[in-house]
């Protein structure tokens, strides 16, 4: 119980400083951290998916034990690697989308804007 109690408390833990804002309304701001966070979650999840796909193809059967122990090696690593880019990649194309168009040289200013507010 004491260690959840310890966990509990460091989940709940304000940051020191103030907080970041990238948009123009708070609640923007709210929705995304709770989207990145949910991001880093699934991310998580992803891993621990592949972990336990690699030890059941490895082993036939499995344990929390071998889940909480397992070390990917440099092959199931760079695959990782290469799937969580993905992953990124998938997540972030609405902005990078909006960030290349800034980059032309005719980019109209006012169709930018609007396609960074859709996002």
């Amino acid at each position: 119980m004491n260690d959840q109690i310890d966990w509990m408390a460091r989940a709940n833990a304000k940051a020191k400083g103030k907080r970041p804002e990238y948009f123009d309304q708070p609640e923007d701001d709210r929705i995304y951290s709770i989207l990145m966070a949910l991001v880093g979650e699934v991310s998580v999840m992803r891993q621990r998916l592949d972990t336990v796909e690699r030890l059941l193809e490895e082993k036939g059967q499995i344990s929390r034990q071998d889940i909480e122990t397992y070390h990917p090696d440099r092959q199931a690593g760079q695959e990782r690697g290469e799937m969580i880019r993905e992953y990124i990649y998938r997540i972030m194309r609405g902005p990078m989308q909006a960030v290349e168009e800034l980059q032309k040289p005719d980019a109209p200013v006012e169709e930018v804007s609007n396609l960074l507010r859709d996002i």
